[in-house]
């Protein structure tokens, strides 16, 4: 019997040596910087979903199913431990956490493949201007413009392949949206009614009508959307709740998933201070320059290409004269290639406007364009920011460095040849901060979309948001579609301008001199993360949203 309990005795302690050998070498692991990039692998591998008949699994059977797996993967990213991390692995570590928010966000509140028919929308046909597509998309998208017409074989054979999930996937939307948010259905069969038309153009491509195969495949996916709009249209008037998803779920996700460190109530006041703020210094600007003649129109395609070139001209000189930021052999070609093009004057909507009287003001704001280019042609070297974060999670970086430039760039000299020009970017201001302020009280459910769009129509200087509707409407749903986007433009240019400050204070508190240049040199370097993890890296401080989350 004695010989009996020693063997246990030996046996149970080897046991425990041999636990307490695994458990001391998955600390090892979860330590290492490594096991992060393997976790960031198998979870972007997770979050897209299975197939069902062809087309994403978006049912509440998947998500159910899937959902143990999630908690598990989101469980050993809270085990890893990153006390002895450089801030840079950090913040690596905090953009996975927010993406896997995210996904638990969509999952339990913003559910888009079940309130939001927009979301069933496949084809894309324009890049947007920022890392992804803006709101919420299904991972199966189409986009026509990376397709040079007429097609090869090979993109022939592709399209027809991508083609294929149009039809799939809008049955299962009719499976899937039993939601009852009454206005982002409705504005949502105008998104899918587009992509009616979106399929015709690409019908009439060059050399599409001659592929048997691929000219079938596209009627197929016109048949199967008009469908969806007729049975999107037919259930209309059965919705009737709200479409904001409230202020306590607002909060949780600016500070979880987007890393704002401002809540509902803090943005509200921002964005009427910026509205404010930008009405009074037009003004200001308006009186300055009341003895200087007023900026006229180009109002002829000669004119207006006129204007561009000497736009372009003069944008990219000043970058690289004022030592604005390190100047790259991508820059003017990416900026050329959206210079847009003339459109008569009763066409132009608010940004048209801007652009026919001078372009430059937008131009800054196409620093998004350099930013992509450079995603494109020198990717991050952390493959975690190397591709567009999950859930317009870089909002606040790419929206908010795109608006603070053009009042960067305006405040160190760029329109000393015509001071009228700084009156446009008070106007772009005023327009980005009424439109935002309008989408904070749609979200609190305590304003419609409409009387959203009241706002950010008549606080827009010169009634210029008034000429053309459909913009309007586009960015309102967009803002009720994704929480916070129409907040980003203020509140990142607030958060970059804080960055600005904190490393220009370090600058001085260290005898340094403070440089622009290397400011948004410093800021690419860091790549499209969200602004408050882009500060932490640059200046090593702490922010406040990060310390109950960061080890």
């Amino acid at each position: 019997m004695k010989q009996t309990f020693t063997i246990i005795r030996i046996s149970l302690l080897l046991i425990y040596l041999i636990v307490c050998n695994l458990a001391f070498s998955q600390l090892t692991k979860s330590s290492d910087y490594s096991a992060l990039v393997s976790l960031f692998k198998e979870w972007r591998t997770f979050e897209k979903p299975p197939l069902r008949n062809g087309a994403p699994d978006y049912t509440v059977e998947a998500f159910n199913k899937r959902w143990p797996a999630f908690k598990t993967l989101q469980s050993r990213l809270n085990s890893i431990d990153t006390v002895s991390w450089s801030v840079e692995h950090k913040v690596d570590w905090m953009v996975v956490w927010a993406e896997m928010n995210g996904y638990d966000f969509n999952h339990r509140i913003l559910k888009p493949w079940t309130r939001d028919p927009a979301f069933y929308k496949t084809i894309w046909t324009e890049r947007s201007d920022v890392p992804a597509h803006e709101g919420p998309t299904h991972h199966y998208v189409i986009d026509t413009w990376k397709y040079n017409f007429p097609l090869s074989l090979s993109d022939k054979n592709k399209l027809i392949e991508q083609l294929k999930v149009i039809e799939p996937l809008n049955e299962q939307a009719k499976l899937n949206l039993t939601g009852n948010a009454k206005e982002l259905w409705i504005a949502g069969i105008r998104d899918i009614k587009s992509q009616i038309d979106d399929l015709n153009e690409l019908l009439d491509k060059t050399g599409v009508r001659e592929h048997q195969d691929l000219s079938t495949e596209i009627n197929k996916s016109i048949t199967s959307t008009e469908k969806l709009v007729k049975w999107l249209e037919a259930g209309s008037s059965k919705k009737t709740g709200p479409s904001g998803i409230g202020k306590e779920n607002y909060n949780w996700y600016a500070k979880n998933v987007h890393l704002v460190p401002l809540t509902w109530d803090d943005q509200v006041v921002l964005l009427k201070r910026e509205l404010s703020r930008a009405w009074s210094s037009l003004k200001l600007e308006e009186h300055r320059n009341r003895n200087l003649p007023l900026l006229s129109e180009a109002n002829t395609i000669m004119e207006h290409d006129s204007l561009n070139e000497r736009s372009v001209r003069s944008f990219i000189a000043f970058l690289d004269q004022q030592q604005m930021l390190t100047m790259k052999n991508y820059y003017e070609p990416a900026l050329r290639e959206h210079v847009g093009r003339f459109v008569p004057k009763e066409k132009r909507n608010f940004f048209l406007i801007t652009m026919h009287y001078d372009p430059r003001p937008l131009f800054s704001h196409f620093y998004h364009w350099f930013e992509l280019a450079q995603m494109d042609l020198e990717p991050h070297t952390s493959e975690i920011r190397r591709a567009p974060l999950l859930y317009n999670i870089f909002d606040s970086r790419n929206e908010g460095m795109a608006t603070a430039v053009e009042e960067i760039f305006m405040n160190a000299g760029l329109y000393d040849d015509d001071s009228r020009v700084r009156e446009i970017v008070y106007i772009l201001i005023a327009q980005r901060a009424a439109r935002g302020l309008g989408s904070l009280y749609a979200h609190a459910n305590e304003m419609t979309m409409e009387e959203a769009g009241t706002i950010h129509s008549e606080y827009t200087p010169r009634g210029w948001m008034k000429t053309e509707k459909d913009l309007l409407k586009f960015e309102q749903h967009l803002y009720m579609r994704q929480p916070g986007y129409g907040t980003s433009y203020i509140t990142g240019k607030f958060l970059i301008d804080e960055a600005m400050a904190e490393y220009a204070k370090k600058m001085e508190l260290t005898g340094q001199q403070f440089s622009i240049k290397n400011f948004l040199d410093k800021m690419n370097q860091i790549g499209s993360v969200p602004s408050a993890l882009g500060a932490w890296e640059l200046t090593g401080s702490d922010v406040g949203i990060l310390k109950s989350v960061i080890k």
